[in-house]
């Protein structure tokens, strides 16, 4: 056993020696194995479902065709492109095949000519002959550049494939048409492309050519009623197009090495460009085109009524109503208001006196200004009402609450303990949907019989709230001593500012004192009989009371904006906070240096360095703001006076089938934010 034992040992022993002595694996190697197997396995997963489920299957032919596609154009336009400066007569055919394979697609793929219709193989016919046609034309033009020639040879191609079209036209489709209207948008739109060239110092004939033939289209084919003509009008229709075209594609020619060289070289911007504006064309610019003209006309989109829409958005009461304005000077908010106003009128006064300035950034006029001015804003805004009043109101409260609550954060967070913890907890609402907020604060808010326990976390503690307020135990006295203290605290952090004379600084304990105090005397029923939600039988016996926070007007319109405001307190907390970090640290220490204080240097060093990152939070929250539908139209879906504008294009259009006006509503949405993005643009234009 012994000789065994130690036979065995041996063989350990040459095996520990024969393993290998190299540097370990790298952990990043180790890494990217493993990455690749995790790509690996997720590709067969895919594989998997794509092939037990359809919708998987035809999700992902899309999303691969689509893809592909995209891929294809672009590297086919580069590849085009890069012919133009020593293969012009390639260039130049390929270039009108594609012209013409286009054509060939918007006529046989939309079913407009005869024998479009059948399969594939029918509808591929219109763009492989338009394509034939075009590259034909393309590579005679590329021998010539005699301008007689390449006059007659456009003129009489294009006027042949107008005749063509013309002819192929199905018999529902011959437009009947309307002479004055086709008159009145050649003669136009031919002038304003006139007007166009001469601006830009090029030939006014060739924009007018340009011009007419898009004021034709606009105007023969536009305004027709289609189905009501015959072939002559088609034929017309196609051939005086064509031979516009044709007469100003003759007055081009052939470009010299230097001009092709440009060509190639300018193409690459809008190679790369060029699907960003075709994305932005179909579904911006050609839909709000398409919008502001169904807002002149009637209810069904037949008749012309010019601004009739938007005279009737501002005379409907339900829109813009008024009447009642002097019931703002019945609303406590708004004396409020005033009296910090003429507080802040008073310390900007004392503040001129000492500075020079009656307001800058961290001097005591601004807190009483800004809150004085907020108060004011929400008086008149409970007694002005209407659609446009409320989207007026969400766009002040939300901007500045979020605003100013995501600085706070971003300021009080900036280096501190937990930072990214706190950071992330605050920005976990932007990962919500805002109809998935609506749902979950609408949770919050409901009420129930005050038989039954509250499910609404707001109700639950306001009817909490109300027993301590009303009872007489030891839960009572514990919360009535805890808000003494309270009170106490605040007055001690009061007094030290005045004997201080940290006057702007006394201004946040001031109106803390004035809340808090207020709900001691309530609570402790000095003044009143209570605070919360509790009311009294006739048997003098206490009963629960909820609130109907959706319902209960007009202040049920901060209760939506709550929602708004509890998700973008996240996004502009991290803007901000990555501008706070990119304030130069020695710009903060010299501050300090010369012995300004954390409050002198947040308000003169930092905010003035992110000012220009405050402009994009408040530009940003407030062209989402004016556009603010989901929260409508899950919480109240407009009810109980508190109707948007986009809430009211929608059921204007689809529930009301006033396509008029709801395409009035949607310009006005529209035409709002067009300010506030000339401004952010010529700020940033400003700082390029």
């Amino acid at each position: 056993m012994e000789t065994l034992d130690e036979s065995n040992t041996g063989s350990l022993g040459d095996v520990e020696a024969a393993k290998p002595t190299g540097p370990p694996i790298p952990e990043r190697d180790t890494r990217a194995q493993l990455t690749r197997a995790g790509w690996i396995a997720g590709a067969v997963g895919l594989l998997v479902m794509a092939i037990l489920f359809a919708k998987i299957r035809s999700t992902i032919f899309t999303v691969v065709l689509a893809v592909g596609g995209c891929a294809a154009i672009w590297i086919g336009a580069n590849l085009l492109f890069n012919q133009a400066r020593n293969r012009w007569q390639r260039f130049n055919t390929i270039r009108f095949a594609v012209v013409g394979a286009l054509l060939g697609v918007v006529l046989h793929g939309n079913g407009l000519t005869i024998g479009s219709q059948g399969g594939f193989l029918n509808w591929l016919i219109g763009p492989v002959l338009g394509a034939a046609v075009f590259a034909g034309l393309g590579f005679v033009l590329a021998q010539t550049d005699q301008p007689t020639q390449r006059l007659t040879l456009t003129i009489g191609s294009l006027a042949a494939v107008g005749v063509g079209v013309g002819l192929l036209i199905r018999s529902e489709y011959h437009p009947g048409v309307d002479w004055v209207t086709t008159a009145a948008f050649t003669l136009v739109v031919g002038a304003v492309g006139a007007g166009i060239n001469a601006l830009l110092k090029r030939p006014p004939i060739d924009g007018a050519l340009l011009g007419a033939t898009v004021g034709w289209l606009l105007g023969y084919w536009g305004g027709a009623d289609v189905g009501d003509g015959n072939v002559a009008t088609s034929l017309i229709g196609a051939v005086v197009p064509a031979v516009l075209v044709g007469a100003r594609l003759g007055r081009t020619h052939n470009p010299d090495l230097i001009g092709r060289t440009a060509i190639d070289q300018s193409s690459r911007a809008w190679i790369f460009l060029g699907p960003a504006l075709l994305f932005i064309s179909v579904m911006l610019v050609i839909p709000a085109i398409r919008t502001a003209y169904l807002s002149l006309l009637d209810r069904d989109s037949e008749a012309f009524v010019g601004l009739e829409n938007y005279g009737a958005t501002f005379t409907d009461n339900a829109s813009f109503e008024v009447s009642n304005w002097a019931n703002m000077f019945g609303s406590i908010p708004l004396w409020i208001g005033v009296g910090l106003l003429v507080v802040a009128l008073f310390v900007g006064l004392r503040a001129k006196r000492v500075t020079g300035r009656a307001v800058e950034l961290g001097n005591p006029t601004v807190a009483p200004l800004v809150v004085g001015a907020l108060l004011v804003a929400f008086g008149v805004f409970t007694a002005l009402r209407g659609t446009i009043i409320n989207n007026l109101w969400w766009v002040v409260t939300v901007t500045f609450f979020s605003t100013a609550l995501g600085l706070a954060v971003a300021v009080l967070a900036d280096g501190r303990k937990g930072e990214k913890f706190a950071k992330s907890i605050i920005f976990m609402p932007m990962a919500l949907s805002l109809v998935g907020a609506s749902i979950i604060w609408r949770f919050m808010y409901q009420p129930r019989n005050v038989t039954k326990e509250q499910t609404g976390l707001l109700n639950a503690l306001w009817i909490g709230l109300g027993k301590l307020s009303t009872g007489s135990g030891l839960p009572t006295l514990i919360f009535t001593v805890l808000l003494g203290l309270l009170v106490l605290a605040i007055g001690v952090w009061l007094a030290r500012s005045l004997v201080r004379r940290a006057y702007g600084q006394s201004a946040i304990p001031a109106v803390l004192l004035v809340i808090v105090g207020w709900i001691f005397l309530r609570y402790s029923q000095i003044v009143g009989g209570g605070i919360g939600g509790f009311t009294y039988d006739e048997d003098g016996s206490v009963e629960g009371k909820t609130i109907i926070f959706t319902q209960e007007g007009p202040y049920n319109n901060v209760w939506l904006m709550v929602i708004f405001i509890w998700i973008q307190v996240g996004f502009a907390m991290v803007i901000l906070s990555a501008a706070i970090k990119a304030v130069p640290t020695e710009l903060i220490e010299a501050a300090k240096i010369d012995g300004a204080t954390d409050n002198q240097v947040f308000w003169r060093v930092t905010l003035p360095q992110i000012g220009t990152t405050i402009g994009v939070v408040v530009t940003t929250l407030i062209v989402g703001v004016m556009k603010v539908f989901d929260i409508v139209k899950v919480v109240t879906n407009g009810q109980f006076d508190t109707q948007v504008l986009a809430n009211d294009m929608f059921q204007k259009s689809f529930n009301d089938l006033n396509t008029g006006r709801g395409a009035a509503l949607a310009m006005l949405i529209f035409v709002s934010v067009l300010p506030v993005m000339y401004i952010n643009i010529r700020r940033m234009q400003r700082e390029n």
